[in-house]
């Protein structure tokens, strides 16, 4: 699995399942690796799916181990820069978060994880700007 981090300032892009278990979920764009492909791949190939964007993928900013009893995945972050305004193509619905926000939303456990990751990339950017 991997998952797209796309910010603008203090907001962020996420969004909402609109089938499966975790419907009505806020989400990180991205999803399945598919046979044959790397992450970096999947992760274009998902943003242009989700978001009709296309996605220079940078590099790897984290990773989350997700264990339930039915399923066992590693979910890989990456932070792209678009090149694209981003729509909600094969999703419910797309929308910018500020970062106090994400705390207060229904999300998968794979993608909280990003959350912290954000948090500290923040707070080393203000600690810079100093």
């Amino acid at each position: 699995m991997v998952a797209a981090l796309i910010q603008e300032g203090h907001r962020v892009l996420l969004d909402r399942r609109h089938q499966g278990s975790l419907a009505g979920h806020w989400e990180f764009p991205g999803g399945k690796v598919e046979p044959g492909e790397t992450g970096r791949q999947a992760l274009r190939r998902e943003l242009w799916e989700e978001l009709g964007v296309e996605a220079s993928v940078g590099a790897k900013i984290g990773s989350a181990h997700d264990l339930t009893p039915d399923t066992e995945r590693t979910l890989v972050f990456y932070d792209p820069p678009l090149h694209d305004q981003p729509q909600a193509v094969d999703v419910e619905v797309i929308r910018w978060f500020h970062l106090d926000e994400l705390d207060e939303l229904p999300m998968p456990p794979a993608d909280r994880p990003l959350v912290e990751v954000i948090r500290r990339r923040h707070a080393a950017r203000k600690a810079r700007a100093r």
